[in-house]
């Protein structure tokens, strides 16, 4: 194999041992790798979205109100304004802004920092913006901070057409109160997702983010679920009404006649601050417990429903506790399988404390 120093002595031979060998150009990547904040200020994992340039933070009452001093890890060569350090407060209203300039000085990003506070734990789907490039949709609440996520990241990923009623997640006036619902819809892939073995999209909502690092790799890693919960949980309520579509098809696109999709909505309380996603959500030692919709059959109106949260014995709570909400117009869409056509569309969640 030819190396480095062998090209060198080649250039030597011949003469050309000046200027053979350059030093290499300054780096022109301007990201915000990682962001360091005291364990003590946090009540879950920060999370950086390279793709849309934000900056997650869930803190505690005290940090939000005394300000922090994040670390920051950028790209070789990088600086930022405000510097890695500086303290940072928040008004309420708006998060902070980190401007990044590559070492080149030929690259600017601009990352804005969201802080998700989750008081009140009742969503009913009527404020949503568009991604604007991509235009998928996503719910966002009051204070415009977005805590809900989807697979529509993903499916963008895959050549799907830029317009929001083509993707399996959006929002619809067919709701039970107000004027907008969540509306799930179990979608046909796409050519170049069959490509790899992806023959639908299940129209899927959680609390939480999509990790676009994932998204190619390992997709149902994508899926990071959760956000903090201050106290314990002890109901799930809400309201959905579902339709099934009319073929029910496995992983490789046969049909199956004896099978009728449903549809998925539950919670889930677990420990820590790590998300849990679509590979260990029903698996990991790390859940407390469950509130799960045990009904995901046909619908034609809105139906209510109230689940308890069954707790498991004997396991520990730690002082730091994250809940999921996760739904589905197919209940086994994680694993590429249902109908395509499912419509599901849930509006009015709300999980009840304990007293």
């Amino acid at each position: 194999m030819i190396n480095r120093k062998m090209i060198a002595g080649l250039c030597f031979a011949i003469g050309l041992q000046q200027g053979c060998i350059k030093d290499a150009p300054p780096n022109p990547e301007a990201d915000i790798e990682s962001v360091q904040v005291e364990s003590s200020q946090l009540t879950g994992n920060v999370f950086i979205d390279q793709i849309n340039r934000t900056i997650t933070l869930n803190l505690t009452a005290e940090a939000f109100q005394q300000g922090i001093s994040p670390v920051l890890k950028l790209s070789e060569g990088a600086s930022v304004k405000p510097e890695s350090g500086t303290a940072i407060r928040f008004d309420g209203t708006a998060g902070a802004t980190y401007t990044v300039t590559s070492a080149s000085g030929k690259n600017i990003k601009v990352y804005t920092v969201k802080v998700v506070n989750v008081g009140n734990w009742g969503f009913d789907f009527e404020n949503w913006q568009s991604h604007p490039t991509d235009a998928y949709e996503f719910p966002i609440e009051s204070d415009n901070v977005q805590i809900w996520s989807s697979g529509n990241p993903g499916v963008a990923l895959s050549g799907i057409p830029a317009r929001r009623d083509a993707y399996p997640t959006r929002s619809t006036t067919d709701g039970y109160l107000g004027s907008s619902a969540a509306e799930l819809i179990t979608i046909k892939g796409t050519t170049l997702s069959e490509f790899v073995g992806i023959r639908l999209f299940a129209g899927s909502l959680f609390l939480g983010d999509f990790n676009a690092s994932q998204a190619l790799l390992n997709p149902l890693a994508a899926t990071e679920f959760g956000q903090p919960y201050i106290g314990l949980p002890d109901r799930f309520t809400g309201y959905y009404k579902y339709t099934a579509g009319a073929d029910y098809q496995n992983r490789e696109g046969v049909v199956q006649p004896a099978v009728k999709d449903k549809c998925a909505i539950y919670a889930v309380l677990f420990n820590g601050t790590e998300r849990l996603n679509a590979t260990n959500v029903m698996t990991s030692d790390k859940v407390i417990a469950r509130a799960e919709l045990s009904d995901g059959s046909d619908k034609a109106n809105f139906t209510r429903f109230d689940v308890p949260f069954v707790y498991k014995q004997g396991v520990n709570i730690s002082d730091h506790v994250m809940v999921a909400i996760v739904a589905s117009s197919s209940a086994d869409g994680n694993e590429y399988r249902g109908a395509i056509g499912s419509r599901l569309v849930v509006d009015s969640l709300r999980v009840i404390p304990k007293l």
